[in-house]
């Protein structure tokens, strides 16, 4: 059985929703960060920067949204959610690289860089209907979980994301999406501004 620690709506909801996703039989585990469990003796144990997700397979802790994406992908081949090929698993690592070096850090320099790097990842997918294509992936979940969390806080505009609102509403229609998310609000989100 594996074990997700996660922190309502923050990183750890991508791979909430992965494991939905694939229909592998899991455990949760919240993090309060208000209560701040993420510092923890025993959970720092698990992941010494003290960050949600941490997924435990066996008792080794996996940690890293795209690590832990790439590996249920690729233990749950039937979902779909990795390319076939070399270059299109080579274009979804590309998606995941750059939204976590350039997308997420973005919001802690502030709303315009925020906005700069959420206007690249607009470029990157318009025109498509999924991150690498025509088929959702990995990419398309962790890009998701970002920018459910950036149109929460940002006071956005109708129309300033075209490409990204339309994703957005296509992964909102998915059931892992909504199941992962009615988990987590009923546990209570503790995010920071």
């Amino acid at each position: 059985m594996l074990t997700l620690f996660l922190a309502p709506g923050s990183s750890s909801m991508a791979p909430h929703i992965m494991l939905h996703e694939v229909g592998a039989p899991f455990d949760i585990r919240p993090i309060s960060f208000r209560r701040r469990e993420h510092r923890d003796p025993a959970f720092l144990a698990l992941n010494p920067e003290g960050k949600v997700p941490v997924l435990l397979l066996d008792g080794h802790p996996l940690t890293e949204v795209a690590a832990i994406l790439f590996y249920l992908a690729r233990c749950f081949p039937t979902a779909g959610l990795l390319p076939q090929g070399d270059a299109g698993v080579a274009r979804v690592v590309s998606w995941m690289s750059f939204l976590a070096s350039t997308v997420h850090p973005a919001r802690r320099q502030g709303i315009g860089h925020a906005r700069a790097a959420w206007t690249l990842a607009e470029a990157r997918l318009a025109g498509r209907a999924w991150a690498e294509g025509s088929a959702m992936t990995i990419a398309d979940i962790h890009l998701f979980r970002l920018f459910w969390r950036f149109r929460g806080s940002a006071a956005l505009a109708p129309g300033d994301y075209p490409a990204l609102e339309d994703h957005h509403d296509r992964m909102m229609a998915r059931p892992a999406v909504r199941r992962a998310i009615e988990v987590e609000s009923a546990i209570g989100y503790e995010l920071p501004a």
